[in-house]
């Protein structure tokens, strides 16, 4: 089994849902979740703060600095994300789909380097 990472992301100036889409939304993937969990391809999953909280640290050049926002000024982001396990790239695509219809936006994957 290979580990995917499944990430979410959100679009700038994508209208915001309603409440009652919302509420959807998080059962919608609240039942993607158990799915997951249910077949042994659950991992890790998590949501993420607003992308206004973000901090960026960079000690790559000495001592570091640490700035306020995101890394880069984009008009994408990642909103959250799931670590699943998977047979191999074709079976994380279906998931993928079942994720972003969950979530009601695209979800990007990615398989983990081999340790």
């Amino acid at each position: 089994m290979t580990q995917f990472l499944l990430s979410v992301h959100h679009r700038e100036g994508t209208p915001m849902p309603s409440e009652e889409e919302i509420q959807q939304m998080y059962a919608s993937v609240d039942a993607f979740n158990r799915k997951l969990q249910e077949t042994g391809a659950w991992v890790h999953a998590a949501g993420l703060t607003d992308v206004s909280q973000a901090k960026v640290v960079d000690a790559s050049a000495g001592a570091g600095s640490i700035t306020d926002g995101p890394f880069s000024e984009a008009r994408e982001w990642l909103g959250g994300f799931w670590i699943i396990e998977a047979a191999d790239l074709d079976a994380a695509l279906s998931l993928a789909r079942e994720g972003s219809a969950a979530c009601g936006g695209p979800v990007e994957v990615r398989a983990m380097q081999d340790e």
